[in-house]
């Protein structure tokens, strides 16, 4: 997964943790922050495999 697609990721969790908390609904606001941190491992990810790429190995 792209460093894009990994950003997209982590906005969608953002808004369903906004509005989980908006609609007091905890499981949304736990989703969402689910969806935020596996959107920032895969961005982490995707940054490695860009510098292991650009160093030749």
């Amino acid at each position: 997964m792209g460093k894009a697609k990994a950003k997209a990721k982590q906005v969608k969790g953002k808004l369903k943790e906004t509005v989980g908390s908006a609609t007091d609904d905890k499981d949304m606001q736990a989703e969402g922050r689910g969806e935020q941190m596996a959107g920032k491992a895969q961005e982490t990810t995707a940054k490695v495999t860009e510098q292991l790429k650009k160093s030749g190995q």
